[in-house]
C-alpha cells in the first residue's frame, strides 16, 4: 500500500510539472519583482522554502529581483539601544539615529539573511540597496518625518548587468538623497518603483492576508484599476490594504504588466502564481 501511495505522488507530480509547461514558456526571460515583507519571512525553514521557490524560478529562465522589508527587525533593535520612535499620523519620524539603525539592520542583518538563503540553494544572490550604483535617488517625503524618502530618479542599469550573469537582486529599502543622506524607503513602495525602472512582467507583493478582499470577505482573484479605485472610495480597501494596492496602481501606471497581492505565508506562494492556471492572491491589471 505504502509503494501505491508513492506511486500516487510520484505521478501528480509528474503531472503537475506538465501543467506548468505553457507557463514556464510563458515567464522566460520576464523579470519579476518580489517584494518580501518582515511578517512573511517567518523561520528559518519558510525562508529556505521561499528561496528554493526563487532559485527554481531563476533556473527555467525568470529574472528574479527581492526587494526586502524589516519592520519588526527594525523594531526589535531599537528596542534593545533604547532608541525611542515618535510617529506623527501613524508614521515613524525617522531621524538621524533611527536611520542609521534602520540601514544597519536592512543591509546587514535582513539582507545578507535572504541573500545567503538563496545561495545555500545553490542560486547566486547579490545583496544591495538602493543607494548602490545610484540605482534609487530620493526626495525627502516629508520634512515632519525626517529621513523617510520617496524614490525620484531611478536607475537600474546595475540590475540588468545582473540579470546578464544569472544572479539574483536582493536589494533593502535604502534610497540615496541628493545631498548625500540616506532615506529608509517604505517597502511596497521602492518595491513598486524598481518593478516600473525595469518594466518588469509581474510584481509580487508578498504579505500576510490573502489578498484584496469584496465586502463579503471574499478574496477577488482578479480586479482592473477602477475597481481598485471604487472599492477604495465605497470603503471595502482600507487600512494596510490601501497603500498596497496604491502600490499596485502606480507600478502598473508605470509600466509593470500586473501586480498581485498575494500571502508570503503560504508554501509555495510564488510558484502557484506564476506557473500554475489558478494562481494565488488577487492580480491587478490595467483597465
Amino acid at each position: 500500500m505504502k509503494k501505491q501511495n508513492m506511486n500516487r505522488d510520484w505521478i501528480a507530480t509528474a503531472a503537475t510539472l506538465s501543467q506548468a509547461l505553457p507557463y514556464l514558456q510563458r515567464y522566460t526571460g520576464a523579470i519579476v519583482v518580489i517584494k518580501l515583507g518582515g511578517h512573511a519571512m517567518g523561520s528559518d525553514e519558510a525562508m529556505d522554502d521561499f528561496a528554493r521557490d526563487v532559485v527554481l524560478m531563476r533556473q527555467v529562465g525568470v529574472n528574479p529581483v527581492i526587494v526586502h522589508g524589516g519592520g519588526p527587525m527594525i523594531n526589535a533593535m531599537l528596542k534593545r539601544l533604547d532608541i525611542k520612535s515618535e510617529f506623527v499620523n501613524g508614521k515613524r519620524v525617522t531621524d538621524i539615529d533611527t536611520v542609521e539603525v534602520v540601514e544597519m539592520v536592512l543591509s546587514g542583518l535582513v539582507n545578507k539573511r535572504i541573500v545567503q538563503a538563496i545561495n545555500n540553494q545553490g542560486g547566486k544572490a547579490v545583496g544591495l540597496s538602493g543607494k548602490d550604483a545610484n540605482l534609487m535617488i530620493c526626495d525627502q517625503t516629508n520634512p515632519d518625518l525626517g529621513f523617510v524618502g520617496t524614490p525620484a530618479d531611478m536607475d537600474p542599469s546595475i540590475l540588468n548587468e545582473l540579470f546578464s550573469n544569472n544572479t539574483i537582486p536582493v536589494i533593502a529599502p535604502l534610497g540615496a538623497g541628493r545631498n548625500g543622506e540616506t532615506f529608509n524607503v517604505n517597502g511596497d513602495t521602492a518595491a513598486g518603483a524598481i518593478a516600473a525602472a525595469l518594466k518588469a512582467d509581474r510584481l509580487l507583493l508578498l504579505t500576510d492576508v490573502a489578498g484584496v478582499k469584496n465586502a463579503d470577505g471574499d478574496v477577488m482573484t482578479e480586479l482592473k484599476a477602477q475597481q481598485i479605485r471604487n472599492l477604495t472610495t465605497d470603503g471595502v480597501i482600507a487600512g494596510g490594504m490601501i497603500p498596497k494596492t496604491e502600490t499596485a496602481l502606480d507600478a502598473i501606471d508605470g509600466g509593470v504588466r500586473a501586480v498581485v497581492i498575494l500571502d508570503g505565508r503560504a508554501p509555495n506562494a510564488c510558484l502557484l502564481e506564476l506557473f500554475t492556471e489558478h494562481g494565488a492572491g488577487s492580480l491587478i491589471r490595467a483597465d
